[in-house]
């Protein structure tokens, strides 16, 4: 089994990325590479990795979606009382990983972390699927629970209860924004010398941009 796991390798060689093509504003950059995986047909485009720590370090990460880029801030929605809000509560810090394999392309994305306005959670919330309006309301996100049948019958009652009625934002469900810091874009290529290019944001706010190694 591990040898076969060794085994497995990609070639890449779709395209390469010069420091010049990046420009000088990443996150317009972002937005560039995020349209062409979109007409590329990229599956779950704004599908991304959060990465998380613990106040003592212990790190975390799970798969969330990107909704949005917000004041040069990504955001993304979930319930404030699972283990990403509570990490975050204690340690508002981040690191997103878009990873499109049909373009060959990642992108990483470092930054501090706040929660967005009530508003902008209730009007995305309003935006949701009814059904998935109502699962966020269901749900006590990352807390254990007894079987899959509680879900299910809380998901009832609480359809019966709101039918026919506009279902209130919770308390504890809302957006982040992730405020980046650093971000770094890579192009695969072959012999495993990749693109890399990073940018650090200075203390005035501009983008400092270099290469680096793969």
């Amino acid at each position: 089994m591990n040898s076969k796991i060794a085994e497995i390798r990609s070639s890449y060689t779709l395209s390469s990325l010069d420091i010049e093509d990046a420009g000088e504003d990443p996150v317009s950059f972002f937005q560039k590479w995020f349209q062409e995986a979109v007409l590329s047909e990229v599956a779950e485009v704004n599908a991304m990795t959060l990465a998380t720590a613990s106040k003592d370090g212990r790190p975390d990460a799970r798969t969330v979606l990107l909704k949005g880029i917000t004041n040069d801030s990504f955001v993304f929605y979930t319930n404030y009382e699972s283990r990403k809000g509570k990490e975050l509560d204690e340690n508002p810090r981040a690191c997103l990983v878009f990873f499109w394999s049909e373009l060959e392309r990642q992108v990483r994305i470092e930054g501090s972390v706040s929660k967005v306005s009530r508003g902008e959670s209730e009007e995305y919330f309003h935006s949701r699927p009814r059904e998935s309006q109502i699962g966020a309301v269901t749900s006590p996100q990352s807390e254990e629970i007894p079987d899959r049948k509680f879900l299910e019958d809380r998901y009832q009652k609480l359809s019966s209860q709101y039918e026919g009625k506009e279902i209130d934002l919770p308390g504890n469900w809302g957006g982040y924004a992730v405020h980046p810091e650093r971000i770094e874009f890579w192009q695969g290529r072959s012999s495993r010398l990749h693109d890399r290019i990073v940018f650090e944001k200075k203390s005035d706010s501009s983008w400092r941009k270099f290469r680096i190694a793969p």
